[in-house]
């Protein structure tokens, strides 16, 4: 009935992207161990937890990662068959090389799902069934999953809720018709979609904020329990004890806490507002 990708950009070259928010050269080699360390430890073992396997993972690497990352990200992957890799050049190849690879291998498949993952970030191990369930013949529908965590990892560990429209894990359903694909827009550009349902009811996706993002900083809210978390949001069994043992108490954070809560609904709030009215559609 459909084909389900779920899609990762890694360390493709951006000529409008070159940058961390500390003015740190992106795509080094340091930078690229990072995102490693980080792929490894949230990221790949949040994905191949999903209790539905129905899907393909599909990611994108620069033409230009040496030898030495391709080969610790292949044997990272091994033995799981639904993982592919591509070595790519840029960004101007990612968009087209999705749409070439999907055409040719979905010619027969009426439906096609596509999610989006950004490499350092982490999904509830339910992620990928509750996309599908979704999934109603639609023509086209993007799915916008706008509740979730927010997980400081340095300089302390800190755990809240957040809530985000548009957000990084939107995905698309549409009939396998010259399909878009999820990746046709950044995902806050699909502020601007009127076929799109938000999904409320669960907490599917984990925002990882350490000290190389490009934007994001921490902003989650509440007394969130790790131990609560940890079985259906799945890390590496070192990252899983780091985060026991250093995660900041939330009497130590309350008041941050209780600004962000402030911040992060208002700008929900705002969004939404904007949505309902037609202004992101105005816009367009």
């Amino acid at each position: 009935m459909f084909s389900h990708y779920l899609i990762t950009r890694f360390n493709l070259k951006n000529p409008k992207w070159d940058v961390t928010k500390n003015n740190e050269t992106l795509l080094t080699d340091e930078w690229l161990e990072h995102r490693l360390w980080l792929f490894e430890n949230f990221c790949f073992p949040s994905v191949v937890a999903q209790t539905n396997k129905n899907f393909t993972w599909l990611i994108y690497f620069d033409i230009t990662t040496p030898d030495t990352y391709r080969q610790k990200i292949e044997t990272l992957i091994a033995g799981h068959g639904n993982i592919k890799l591509f070595y790519i050049e840029g960004m101007p190849a990612f968009y087209p090389e999705i749409k070439n690879l999907i055409t040719a291998e979905t010619k027969n498949v009426p439906y096609l799902i596509t999610s989006r993952i950004d490499n350092d970030d982490c999904i509830r191990n339910s992620f990928i069934n509750e996309v599908q369930n979704q999934f109603k013949e639609q023509d086209y529908m993007a799915i916008d999953v706008i509740k979730g965590y927010s997980l400081q990892i340095k300089p302390v560990v800190m755990l809240g809720k957040k809530e985000h429209i548009f957000n990084p894990f939107i995905s698309l359903i549409e009939k396998n018709n010259e399909p878009k694909t999820v990746w046709l827009n950044d995902h806050n550009h699909w502020k601007k979609e009127t076929r799109i349902t938000q999904v409320t009811d669960k907490r599917l996706w984990m925002s990882i904020i350490h000290e190389k993002n490009k934007v994001n900083e921490f902003d989650g809210y509440g007394n969130i329990k790790w131990e609560d978390v940890k079985t259906e949001f799945i890390v590496s069994p070192a990252m899983q004890a780091n985060i026991s043992k250093n995660i900041l108490p939330h009497s130590k954070w309350a008041w941050t806490s209780f600004k962000n809560g402030l911040y992060v609904n208002w700008v929900l709030f705002n969004k939404m507002l904007k949505k309902a009215l037609g202004i992101y559609k105005i816009k367009s």
